[in-house]
């Protein structure tokens, strides 16, 4: 009860202070392309551009066969477009408080929203890849349904798996550098240990049963259910559900604790 008292006390300081984290994240967003010609517009000129590549490579080029009734190229973009939003978050994240070290010296400041402005800052890349994802359907004239609508289910999933991992990560990192490499590491390993580019249908059960281990593939499998198979996400996974809600409710009640507790310390080893 000590550890949820703790998390809860810092969601309301948060959320009182949700007003400057959003100016914090549009800031943020402008930054990474302040100084270029075309500003701004290059975050939504990258992913045209990628998303037109992967078109070209894996349906001109390599002809990849449909999965199931759904062209592959449309197959993999459900499944890389949330891979990108959350090994983007996660990175960004876990250094977001060295790059704002500054900060700290503020009195004022809680630099417990340092990683959520990276989270809100990629997140609106993400709700054009989404948007590019329905424009995909639509022009392969696939169907677009309800089931569509639950992909914002998911996508609070990963913002809360996000949350718990960049709160933990930010505040570790401080005292132990080669966090930024183990989280490298860890990111690479999770991209082949989710079903992007393979599915998961090809495994054995025993095998299957490991990778569902992984928070990540039920968000990434989420999102094809919500385009490709039309399954609501209480439909059939009630245990994996469960399971993604039991992993990620600890590790968001475990990042907010280790924030809180090591949030004190962060000027003395900065």
């Amino acid at each position: 009860m000590t550890y949820l008292r703790i998390s809860l006390l810092f969601l309301k300081d948060l959320f009182l202070r949700r007003n400057m984290i959003l100016e914090l994240a549009k800031q943020d967003f402008r930054s990474k392309y302040l100084g270029s010609y075309l500003g701004i517009l290059w975050a939504f000129i990258h992913p045209t551009i990628y998303v037109a590549i992967l078109w070209v490579v894996f349906q001109v080029g390599f002809k990849s066969q449909p999965a199931g009734d759904v062209p592959f190229v449309l197959w993999m973009l459900c499944g890389i477009i949330p891979w990108f939003f959350f090994s983007e978050c996660l990175n960004s994240g876990t250094h977001s408080i060295l790059e704002n070290a500054f900060l700290l010296k503020k009195v004022n400041f809680s630099v417990g929203m340092l990683p959520i402005v990276k989270i809100l800052s990629a997140l609106v890349l993400h709700a054009f890849f989404i948007l590019v994802i329905f424009v995909m359907f639509l022009a392969y004239g696939s169907p677009i349904t309800l089931h569509c609508l639950q992909v914002f289910y998911y996508l609070f999933c990963t913002i809360v798996l996000l949350l718990g991992l960049t709160w933990i990560t930010s505040s570790v990192i401080i005292f132990f550098k080669d966090m930024g490499q183990i989280v490298g590491m860890v990111v690479q390993f999770l991209f082949w240990m989710t079903p992007i580019f393979w599915s998961a249908k090809i495994l054995p059960m025993k095998y299957l049963n490991m990778v569902k281990l992984n928070p990540v593939y039920y968000i990434v499998e989420g999102y094809r259910e919500s385009f490709i198979y039309h399954v609501w996400f209480w439909q059939g996974h009630y245990e994996l559900t469960a399971y993604f809600w039991a992993v990620t409710g600890c590790i968001f009640v475990f990042g907010a604790v280790v924030f809180r507790r090591l949030r004190p310390h962060f000027a003395d080893v900065l």
